[in-house]
């Protein structure tokens, strides 16, 4: 029997964008193949949004990673993996939130955001030079600092983020590496692309994602945007059941380009 395709995907932007009728046409495709695909949400949304996005859609994921890496919910019940929950506590000291938010006091044109979850702090900013100095302190306290789609900005425990929280979850899972696509649009997904998995970028992207993927030989730069990227390199992805060819066709459309 073949071993199953993994998708772990964004929301916004990626599995949620495009127009209807391209979702639509992503959902069918994993609706006639749902025994041989595993879903996973991998996304900077919470735990809560996701319950109540899944119970809106034809197909449910079958895990979810939240709030940028720091929050892990797997299976029907939407439970928790209690190594993935060690882990995340230990990188997120009893004190974070408190020492975070004593520091963004010093950085007041970052606002924070209404609703966060998991091990995390989310700020919004309009002014990238605030938000890089935000960045370079939330880093001298230990903290990782994520700027993304130029509009947020989240501190999160130091290694942690959605590639480093998804390679735990499919290895907690028992999933194969292998047969795992990852598909995302702004720099919050990017560390899903550096953990070397094989990936597609949609072409929507953030013009920054896509100057950091340039040089990665294992991420395809779709031309399609949002879930039409997704549907089409998923469908090759879990034809081929290879990711040497899959990247490997994908370089020769590129270049044909």
């Amino acid at each position: 029997m073949r071993e199953p395709t993994i998708l772990a995907t964004d929301l916004d932007g990626t599995f949620l964008g495009g127009n209807d009728a391209q979702r639509a046409e992503l959902l069918d495709w994993i609706a006639q193949h749902r025994s041989e695909i595993v879903l996973i949400f991998v996304s900077g949304r919470g735990q809560a949004f996701m319950r109540a996005l899944a119970d809106t859609l034809p197909v449910r994921p079958d895990h979810c990673i939240g709030d940028v890496g720091t929050s892990v919910a797997c299976g029907p019940e939407f439970g928790p993996l209690p190594a993935l929950e060690s882990w995340l506590d230990g990188k997120w000291p009893i004190d974070a939130t408190a020492r975070i938010e004593r520091e963004m006091q010093r950085h007041p044109r970052l606002r924070p955001q209404a609703l966060t979850g998991g091990r995390r702090r989310s700020y919004l900013f309009d002014d990238p030079v605030s938000a890089n100095a935000a960045a370079e302190a939330m880093r001298a306290l230990g903290f990782d600092a994520l700027v993304s789609d130029n509009k947020y900005f989240d501190v999160l425990p130091a290694g942690v983020q959605k590639g480093p929280t998804l390679l735990r979850t499919l290895l907690a899972l028992g999933l194969p590496t292998h047969r795992t696509l990852v598909a995302g649009d702004t720099l919050n997904d990017l560390s899903m692309f550096d953990t070397g998995l094989a990936g597609v970028a949609v072409g929507n992207r953030e013009a920054a994602l896509d100057t950091a993927i340039q040089n990665k030989r294992n991420v395809y730069r779709s031309p399609h945007p949002g879930a039409a990227g997704v549907h089409d390199a998923l469908k090759r992805f879990h034809q081929l059941g290879d990711f040497h060819g899959f990247i490997a066709g994908h370089r020769l459309s590129q270049a044909a380009l």
